[in-house]
C-alpha cells in the first residue's frame, strides 16, 4: 500500500508545481503574485519585494507597491525593470505603480499555448510517477501476482484522477486568459 501513497505524493507535488507555474502567467489583471521571484538589492542583501513593501491591487489592472522605507523606491523600481515582466514601473515619490497593459488577442493565444505546454509537462511528471510506482511494484517479490495487478490498477486509477485535475486547471486558466 506504501507504493500508492508514494505515487500519490509525487502526483500531488506535480499538481502543486503546475499551480505555482500557472500563477505566473498573467491574464491581463494585476496580481501580487506577478512579483513572486523578484528580489531587490537592499542594504547589501537580496530581499523579496513583499518583504520590503505592502502590495495592493486597487483596480483590476493596477498594482501599488508601497515600501516600508521610502528610500527603497528606486531599488524596487530597478528590480522590476531588471526582472523584465513586461511592465514599466512608475513612482510618485510614495509608491511604485504598475499598470498592466491590456492583452491583445495574439498575446492571449500565446499564453494559452504556454499554459497547454505547462499542462503537458505536468502530465509527463504524472506518468513518471506512475512508472516509478509500477517499477517498484514489479520488483517487489513479496507481492503475489494478484496483489501486484491490483496495485498497478490502483496506480492507474490515481493517474486518471490527477490527469483530470490537470485538465480542469488548464481549462480554467485558458478560460481566464481568453475572457476579455
Amino acid at each position: 500500500m506504501d507504493y500508492i501513497d508514494e505515487a500519490e505524493m509525487q502526483m500531488m507535488k506535480s499538481i502543486e508545481n503546475l499551480e505555482a507555474r500557472l500563477v505566473t502567467v498573467r491574464a491581463g489583471r494585476a496580481s501580487a503574485s506577478m512579483l513572486n521571484g523578484i528580489t531587490v538589492e537592499y542594504y547589501g542583501s537580496n530581499s523579496p519585494i513583499n518583504a520590503l513593501a505592502n502590495i495592493t491591487v486597487p483596480e483590476a489592472r493596477q498594482l501599488f507597491i508601497k515600501p516600508f522605507d521610502k528610500s527603497a523606491i528606486k531599488d524596487i523600481e530597478r528590480a522590476i525593470n531588471e526582472a523584465n515582466i513586461g511592465i514599466t514601473p512608475t513612482n510618485n515619490g510614495e509608491m511604485v505603480i504598475l499598470t498592466v497593459p491590456e492583452l491583445t488577442e495574439e498575446t492571449r493565444r500565446n499564453y494559452v499555448k504556454q499554459v497547454s505546454e505547462m499542462g503537458e509537462q505536468a502530465k509527463i511528471a504524472l506518468r513518471n510517477a506512475r512508472q516509478d510506482a509500477n517499477n517498484l511494484i514489479k520488483k517487489d517479490e513479496t507481492l503475489t501476482e494478484d496483489e501486484a495487478k491490483s496495485l498497478t490498477e490502483d496506480v492507474q486509477e490515481l493517474i486518471n484522477k490527477y490527469n483530470k485535475i490537470v485538465d480542469e486547471k488548464i481549462k480554467e486558466k485558458e478560460t481566464e486568459l481568453m475572457s476579455v
